[in-house]
C-alpha cells in the first residue's frame, strides 16, 4: 500500500511516502513560510525525490488536529481534494498521537502491562496541547485516548496527568519538553523525566494510517473533519467583540 502522509499541525510540518510501513521518502522543514506555499512546494519537492504521482496513492494519511487552525484547514483541504478526485481513502491522525506512539516505551515495556503516556507540545501564547492514552495491555500499537486533546497551560496540563486514574506514573513525551519549566515538573511529578521525541510527525502519521487500513478505521474525503481544538484567533477576537 502506497500512504502519502501530511503533517501541518505545527512549525516543523512534513510530508512522507511510505509502502505499507517503511518509510520510502520525507521532506521536513521549521519555517514561519505559509502552509499555502509550503506545503504545494515540499509536494513537488518529495514527488521528485521518489517519482511518484498521486494517482499512485493508495491511502492519504494527515493530521487532523489539535495544531495551528490555518496549517491544519490548508493539509486536510489538500487532502480532502486530493482523495476525492482520486477516490482514495483517507485516515485521520491525531498529532499528539504521533508524538505519543514515537516513544520507546511502547516497545520496551512488556506487553502483560498497560502503560500511560502523556504527550503535548506547542500551543503557542504560553499554552500547549496536550492530552493522555493509554495502551492496552496485549497490543504494543493501540492507543487508547484517555483523557479529551485540549489547549492548557503548563500548570492546567499537568493537573490533567495527575488526576487520571492511571496504573503507575504516566510517561511524558514531547518534541518540546522545555515547555514545562523543570521545577513545576519536580513538583507535579517527582522523579518523572519527559522523553524527547521528533517533531517531523509525518512519517509516524503514515505508520498508524496503515494500522488504521489494517483495522478498517478510514474514512471518505467528505466525512474528513478537523480537531481544532480552540477557535481562530479570527474567530475568537469576533467572539469577544460581541
Amino acid at each position: 500500500m502506497l500512504i502519502l502522509a501530511i503533517d501541518t499541525s505545527t512549525r516543523t510540518g512534513s510530508v512522507a511516502l511510505l509502502r505499507d510501513d517503511h518509510l520510502l521518502a520525507q521532506v521536513f522543514r521549521e519555517e514561519e513560510t505559509p502552509y499555502s506555499t509550503r506545503l504545494f512546494r515540499d509536494m513537488d519537492l518529495l514527488k521528485t525525490m521518489a517519482s511518484f504521482e498521486l494517482k499512485q496513492v493508495d491511502l492519504f494519511a494527515v493530521a487532523s488536529g489539535p495544531g495551528s487552525f490555518t496549517g491544519l484547514r490548508i493539509g486536510l483541504t489538500a487532502v480532502k481534494a486530493w482523495a476525492e478526485v482520486h477516490e482514495k481513502p483517507v485516515a485521520a491522525v491525531s498529532a499528539l498521537e504521533a508524538i505519543c506512539a514515537q516513544s520507546v516505551a511502547i516497545a520496551k515495556v512488556s506487553l502483560s502491562e498497560e502503560v500511560t503516556f502523556a504527550p503535548f507540545f506547542d500551543g503557542r501564547r504560553g499554552q500547549l496541547f496536550g492530552a493522555v492514552y493509554r495502551r492496552a495491555a496485549g497490543d504494543a500499537r493501540a492507543l487508547e485516548l484517555v483523557s479529551g486533546e485540549s489547549v492548557l497551560s503548563p500548570e492546567e496540563f499537568m493537573e490533567l496527568v495527575k488526576g487520571g486514574n492511571h496504573k503507575g506514573q504516566p510517561r511524558l513525551v514531547s518534541p518540546a519538553p522545555s515547555l514545562i519549566p523543570a521545577t513545576l515538573l519536580e513538583q507535579s511529578l517527582h522523579g518523572v523525566g519527559i522523553e524527547t521525541v521528533s517533531p517531523i510527525l509525518a512519517p509516524t502519521i503514515g505508520r498508524l494510517g496503515f494500522d488504521r487500513a489494517k483495522r478498517g478505521e478510514l474514512v471518505t474525503a467528505l466525512q474528513l473533519d478537523a480537531n481544532y481544538v480552540r477557535r481562530s484567533d479570527a474567530e475568537a477576537k469576533w467572539k469577544d467583540s460581541q
